[in-house]
């Protein structure tokens, strides 16, 4: 990537999406630019991780007791 070349010593590329396979495959290619590769999912978990742009929410889920029901 010419953007990086002599300029920075990291790159890194944010998606809300996917990455491919051959833009995975380029970023860790042998002999290329460091280049970090972040998708929708990693950065959902470091946002719920550092607790930014988040809201943490407790929900109550419910199993049903079939014993209780079986009495009748």
């Amino acid at each position: 990537m010419w953007a990086l070349s002599g300029r920075a010593e990291k790159g890194l590329i944010i998606t809300t999406g996917s990455f491919t396979p051959s833009a995975l495959l380029q970023a860790s290619r042998e002999g290329s630019e460091k280049i970090d590769l972040i998708d929708g999912n990693l950065l959902c978990d470091k946002l719920a991780a550092l607790e930014l742009g988040v809201t943490k929410e407790v929900q109550t889920y419910y199993e049903v007791d079939a014993s209780f029901f079986s009495q009748f």
